[in-house]
């Protein structure tokens, strides 16, 4: 059976969804939408599909089954609500939306049409980190005492001045963390564990932008950890994240999506660390390798098909949603702002 996707968005991110969907057997991509209908057509004619100026009119097309959205990230939430509404199963580009209240809406919408709802967090899919969030799950760390997380990027000035919404508050939703971070922010979250507490401070220290390109956070975890996060795109040349998380039994480092280093009091040769993967992400925003799109998208149709949850459904996209309104509060009011319990 043949899957059609549709994709609503102009921008880089949708031609990358395009590309991946492409690759998938048994999926062709039927329609594109966006404001920008010249790069809309672009696009489209890439992979055969029609082209819309709307949503309205692209959800109108037939057949299609699943869309998936790309548009800037404050505008996620009113697509996917129609989407569902038109009974389509919602695939975002991450973060779900910038609110937890918008956030909530696509996720209810999806609940009420009873279509399915999933979030671009690719990094949840690498095979490093499929590898230790099992062996975490049985408990190889022992105890969690301690993490830190680091996303030192550049992005240069014409990043933020050629785009009419990147470090733009009403469409970005924020900047570093809100942006680039929150992939992160994800995975600490997947890997460790729900915050119940954080204290931050952010600055737009190198780029004239209305959000920050610097934060740094302090994090309280439920689990008892502790931990660090910092995030920024003003750290020339850029650099590989890393995430390091140290437990009653050992440290566990991982450079951009893979274990660098395992050091266990009891060694697991499958954890045993390798060469980080080439970090392209650090310093700019073209996504060469679609591979990690792709399986998002294969894992969302496996879903769709069999009845199943994505991996990172609309709950799990929430939490990252959480934890970075958490942040932004924390530094807007200079307090320690707690996080309700799922």
């Amino acid at each position: 059976m043949t899957i059609h996707v549709g994709i609503f968005g102009g921008g880089g991110i949708s031609n990358t969804h395009a590309r991946a969907a492409s690759e998938i057997e048994g999926v062709k991509v039927v329609a594109i939408g966006g404001e920008n209908l010249a790069k809309v057509k672009a696009i489209a004619g890439r992979y055969g599909a029609a082209a819309y100026g709307d949503v309205d009119a692209l959800l109108r097309h037939r057949p299609i089954d699943v869309l998936l959205i790309g548009t800037p990230s404050a505008l996620h939430a009113d697509p996917g609500v129609a989407a569902a509404r038109a009974g389509l199963h919602v695939l975002m580009e991450k973060p779900l939306d910038v609110t937890t209240a918008k956030s909530d809406a696509v996720i209810q919408a999806c609940a009420a049409a009873g279509v399915k709802l999933g979030v671009f967090f690719q990094d949840r899919f690498a095979p490093d980190m499929v590898k230790l969030k099992a062996a975490l799950d049985k408990g190889v760390l022992g105890r969690p005492l301690l993490a830190s997380a680091r996303v030192k990027w550049w992005r240069p000035a014409e990043y933020y001045a050629g785009s009419r919404w990147r470090g733009k508050l009403a469409l970005d939703g924020g900047g570093a963390v809100m942006n680039q971070g929150i992939h992160t922010v994800d995975l600490l979250l997947w890997l460790w564990g729900d915050v119940k507490r954080v204290f931050a401070r952010q600055a737009a220290a190198l780029h004239a932008i209305e959000v920050e390109d610097t934060l740094v956070a302090t994090l309280e975890f439920r689990n008892g950890a502790l931990a660090t996060f910092e995030a920024t795109t003003a750290a020339f040349p850029g650099y590989p994240r890393q995430i390091e998380l140290s437990g009653s039994e050992g440290t566990i480092v991982v450079q951009q999506d893979r274990i660098a280093s395992a050091d266990l009091r009891t060694p697991r040769a499958d954890l045993a660390g390798g060469k980080a993967s080439e970090n392209a992400a650090a310093s700019s925003p073209i996504v060469s390798d679609v591979r990690g799109h792709k399986a998002v998208i294969e894992d969302f149709l496996r879903a769709v098909r069999d009845g199943g949850e994505p991996r990172c459904n609309g709950a799990e996209g929430r939490r990252s949603v959480a934890l970075v309104e958490a942040l932004y509060e924390s530094a807007r009011t200079g307090q320690p702002i707690e996080i309700p319990a799922a």
